[in-house]
């Protein structure tokens, strides 16, 4: 197979449009922080793939969908985050780059929701080679090459570089052909839930700012009318387990 000729096929039908913003650096992969790991260059990456490629169990045979679910998650967080930094504009209050960020390209986040439900049918999903073991354990062997690729190169992804990375992958681990083709969807998929990651931060900090607040507002008011009872708001505080 021409693995070259088939990815550039992909990838000139499903040009990628979106850019994350930017994000704290060094990020582990398992948890609900963005999709930031240390960055490699073009041969560490390829090293990288090489070493994924034989780190997991792979079974081929027709399993569950977790790439659809996800996906319905990701969008709720999304619209609720949205939602919420629009309110908080209403306000006339400031918002963070990365809230800016959300509200300036939404419709494109939006747009690239609906092409990866379009291009994701249920059985589909079902029948792509998944994961029997590790942090992504269930989703398609596809879905975990591009998270480990957009972790490791920012992402910053080309064609080459995305060539190179499947190359590598494919001395250890052959793909199937519906696995190939699936590599662009799954590219979509893999940015959705970075955005999703980056819309949960953005989230709790507004909550954390806003329960700083409350507290502070309380404090200033017991403190002109009863200070003697401060210490009483202060273990209120620490009762509510603060972030």
């Amino acid at each position: 197979m021409n693995t070259k000729k088939e990815v550039h096929t992909m990838l000139n039908r499903f040009a990628f449009k979106l850019r994350i913003p930017d994000t704290e650096p060094g990020i582990r992969l398992i948890d609900a922080y963005p999709l930031r790991a240390e960055l490699y260059s073009g041969d560490q990456l390829a090293q990288h793939a090489r070493e994924t490629a034989g780190l997991y169990r792979i079974d081929a045979r027709k399993g569950h969908d977790r790439l659809i679910p996800r996906l319905a998650d990701n969008e709720k967080i999304l619209l609720e985050t949205h939602d919420m930094l629009n309110a908080v504009i209403e306000e006339n209050h400031r918002i963070a780059p990365a809230g800016e960020w959300l509200l300036d390209n939404f419709y494109l986040v939006e747009e690239q929701i609906r092409t990866a439900g379009r291009h994701l049918p249920e059985e589909y999903s079902k029948e792509l080679p998944h994961l029997v073991n590790g942090p992504l354990e269930g989703f398609p062997q596809a879905y975990h090459i591009a998270i480990e690729l957009i972790a490791h190169s920012d992402g910053r992804i080309d064609s080459d570089s995305l060539i190179a990375y499947i190359d590598a992958y494919q001395r250890v681990t052959p793909l199937l052909l519906g696995e190939l083709w699936a590599i662009p969807i799954m590219f979509r998929l893999a940015l959705i839930e970075n955005l999703r990651r980056i819309a949960d931060i953005i989230s709790s900090n507004k909550r954390d700012r806003d329960a700083a607040t409350h507290w502070v507002d309380r404090m200033i008011k017991v403190a002109k009318e009863n200070p003697g009872s401060l210490i009483l708001v202060i273990a209120d505080m620490a009762q509510s387990n603060p972030p």
